[in-house]
């Protein structure tokens, strides 16, 4: 990825040395994500789906993971095309809006358009009724308890994720999705200014490269986990899921309601297991 869509170079000054150095922020800008579809009757429509701040790069995976997230899109090969929209803006000359064009075959349920995209934890929606709508977005329990990670090797994840977050250790303003494989192996990781955003990116990558369901990865959150991205996990069907910070109570419950394993506090030498410590070796 371009350094330059990550991070801006600023002059700070220290009044305690009356001097200017360089520093280096995130870049936080707006995103639309726009989806064009048809209808039974084959009628186009097209509909702005979110609004969403966050760090350019990846856009196309934020986009499409977004779609997946939010059981929009079932996979890649649903896809028509995907492209910016709309000329370049702001003193960055970025494009700022993403539009994707579903094939025509592809069934959308209009009425779940209608409703409001809620894309951080102060949505206002009750906790049971977060829950209870998961069920109904193709979020399901993980039957399989097969898939097993030694407890030695997810120790040495955060380790692993501090040494790939490149725009992290410019900024310190960004928070970082990493997934791993069955080997923990580090396959894909984002950094952006949104968790959420973060989360998507990867599940973006996931579906282009068509290895969704990740049922067989670990994901780890350089921050804490959230409602929203254990509804994403869930969707992606990812059963290992850990974060260097805490847990919220509704990140638990789904936790426990899919059948995930959730790992919280997440450190060199030590973690906390919220639920489904079985498919950890000792």
């Amino acid at each position: 990825m371009d350094r330059q869509t990550i991070v801006q170079r600023v002059l700070r000054k220290e009044l305690c040395e009356e001097q200017l150095f360089e520093d280096h922020l995130a870049i936080e800008e707006p995103l639309e994500i726009r989806l064009v579809f048809y209808d039974k009757d084959g009628t186009q429509h097209s509909q702005s789906l979110s609004i969403t701040m966050r760090t350019p790069g990846h856009d196309f995976e934020l986009a499409t993971g977004f779609l997946i997230s939010e059981n929009i899109l079932k996979k890649h090969d649903d896809i028509e095309t995907i492209d910016f929209c709309g000329p370049k803006k702001g003193d960055l000359n970025l494009n700022n809006i993403v539009k994707i064009t579903l094939k025509s075959d592809v069934d959308v349920e209009w009425s779940r358009l209608q409703r409001h995209f809620y894309t951080t934890s102060s949505c206002g929606v009750c906790g049971k009724t977060s829950l209870e709508a998961l069920e109904n977005v193709a979020c399901q329990w993980l039957e399989s308890d097969d898939f097993k990670v030694s407890t030695s090797s997810i120790y040495k994840l955060p380790l692993l994720l501090r040494q790939q977050q490149e725009a992290f250790g410019q900024s310190g303003g960004l928070h970082a999705t990493a997934l791993f494989d069955k080997n923990l192996k580090l396959l894909c990781l984002r950094e952006d200014v949104g968790r959420h955003n973060a989360m998507d990116k990867v599940v973006g990558w996931a579906c282009a490269k068509g290895k969704l369901p990740l049922n067989n990865h670990v994901l780890l959150w350089s921050g804490r986990a959230s409602f929203e991205l254990m509804q994403k996990a869930a969707i992606a069907k990812i059963p290992v899921v850990a974060a260097i910070g805490a847990p919220s109570n509704l990140a638990v419950a789904i936790a426990q309601q899919f059948n995930l394993t959730l790992i919280g506090f997440l450190k060199e030498n030590k973690m906390n297991v919220y639920h489904g410590e079985h498919r950890l070796l000792p």
